[in-house]
């Protein structure tokens, strides 16, 4: 229980630590991106200070219809200039910083001094105060508002008490006008204060959300490593598995070969023996001894017998990956036909299309396949009976490929069904149960399955699959 507690506590504190850093990045982006909008707004507001000063301010203040007063235009390019290269020069050098903030803030207040002075105290440019404000809230930054505001409420004050005229345009303007200003300016600010609120409060849940979902894909991530690495010890488990179990059934394989290898080796002993008094005792005679060429043939026999023994246990225990290359299944059926013992009554038809396309195959291992296959499906016809195993294939380019072995024997019966795969199993009298084993394993290595339907008394039909990519077109 308390491991848990302990980690809860550390995933909060590093959710907690993760939000504060997400808010505290996204705000001084936002923060840099206002430099650069409110240092852009101050050329602007420069340029329009100069074409206010040539044109509307003589109107404005004196009353002229038209020409140019050097004073408004030197004041709106003197100061204009100190006003803009502040913020400019701030937003380059120190983006995001809290002074230059502050000199940004203080620069736009007196943006609006300026241009309500240019424009002799219009109530229209007065409005530009609280648009400034709005801008400066983008800084979600109440400090911001009040240096503002303050510059604000003291440009008021002084100006308004000496120079009434460039606040209010007019001389004498009433006592209770800069209360007034203020006023609007201070709800204003509380609109905008309360809106920085909000935003702070919306900012937080949002980084808290996205510090929550890197946690959570963090975990993930870490769980996706901790189950691949699962995986691999998995698949060494396996491998080991296998290997124990392929030894085990060694172990249980030399008992059955022991045992298969006696009844031929008997077999052998006597032909050898009786052979060696023949030869020993009437070597002319032998040659005529109708029972010396019987001995022959039942060592050739029962030796044919042991050598297949002893391939079985060697193709079981061995694991080579196939080799493929191109490799016309049509000859290679035909060639594995050749090697499979003919049998009086049964007939192989080798159906496989001549115009199918070329398949990537290791040659000696899909012959084996298909011998063994083969061969056991003649083994199955019964006896005085005729028949006939046919091997058929189809497949194409890009869609997977199959390959049948059908024959209309005995069939299979369904309690032995389910185990003509296993290593060592059998039903015949002779033979040590590794043949569609065998078969079973060198299919799998060529990425495909195995299968077989059958039916007692009508037959069985062994299907391989393989997939278009280890049976493609070849080049």
């Amino acid at each position: 229980m308390m491991p848990s507690q302990e980690e809860d506590r550390g995933s909060g504190r590093a959710l907690k630590e993760r939000a504060a850093l997400l808010l505290n990045e996204h705000v001084d982006r936002v923060r840099s991106r206002t430099d650069r909008l409110l240092a852009g707004l101050a050329v602007v507001q420069w340029a329009i200070a100069i074409i206010v000063a040539a044109l509307w301010s003589p109107e404005g203040w004196l009353g002229k219809e038209h020409g140019v007063d050097l004073a408004f235009l030197k004041t709106a390019v003197l100061l204009g200039a100190v006003l803009t290269a502040v913020p400019v020069f701030l937003s380059r050098w120190r983006p995001g910083a809290l002074l230059t903030r502050h000199a940004i803030a203080v620069s736009q207040a007196l943006w609006s001094a300026l241009l309500i002075h240019l424009s002799g105290g219009r109530i229209e440019t007065h409005f530009l105060i609280f648009a400034s404000l709005a801008l400066l809230s983008l800084y979600r930054d109440p400090r911001v508002l009040l240096s503002a505001t303050a510059m604000l409420v003291a440009d008021l004050a002084v100006r308004g008490a000496l120079w009434p005229e460039s606040v209010y345009g007019v001389l004498h303007p009433e006592w209770w006008r800069f209360l007034e200003h203020a006023f609007w300016i201070a709800a204003f600010d509380l609109v905008l204060l309360h809106a920085c609120r909000g935003m702070w409060r919306e900012l937080r849940e949002v980084a808290v959300r996205r510090a929550e979902l890197e946690l959570a894909r963090e975990r993930e991530g870490t769980k996706a490593r901790e189950l691949d690495r699962a995986l691999r010890e998995l698949g060494g488990f396996q491998e080991h598995l296998i290997r124990v179990e392929k030894l085990a059934a060694v172990g249980q394989l030399a008992a059955s070969v022991g045992h298969e290898l006696r009844n031929p080796l008997a077999a052998v002993r006597n032909a050898h023996a009786y052979l060696s008094r023949k030869l020993t005792k009437d070597p002319v005679g032998a040659a005529e001894d109708p029972r010396v060429s019987q001995f022959l043939g039942v060592m050739e026999r029962e030796l044919n017998a042991c050598a297949k023994i002893i391939s079985d246990l060697l193709d079981f225990a061995r694991e080579r990956p196939p080799a493929l290359q191109p490799c016309p299944l049509r000859p290679l059926v035909d060639e594995a036909l050749s090697v499979v013992p003919p049998r009086e009554g049964v007939r192989i038809v080798n159906g496989v299309p001549e115009s199918l396309p070329v398949p990537n195959l290791d040659k000696e291992q899909f012959r084996q396949v298909l011998v063994n296959l083969v061969q056991n499906a003649v083994e199955a016809m019964p006896s005085g009976r005729t028949g006939e195993v046919s091997v058929l294939a189809e497949g194409g380019e890009a869609g997977p490929w199959s390959v049948r072995v059908v024959d209309d024997g005995s069939g299979i019966p369904p309690d032995v069904l389910p185990k003509i795969f296993e290593p060592l199993f059998t039903t015949k009298t002779r033979g040590t149960g590794l043949g569609l084993a065998i078969v079973a394993n060198m299919v799998q290595r060529h990425g495909g399955t195995i299968s077989v339907r059958s039916e007692a008394g009508r037959g069985s039909e062994f299907t391989i699959q393989l997939p278009a990519s280890a049976a493609a077109q070849a080049a």
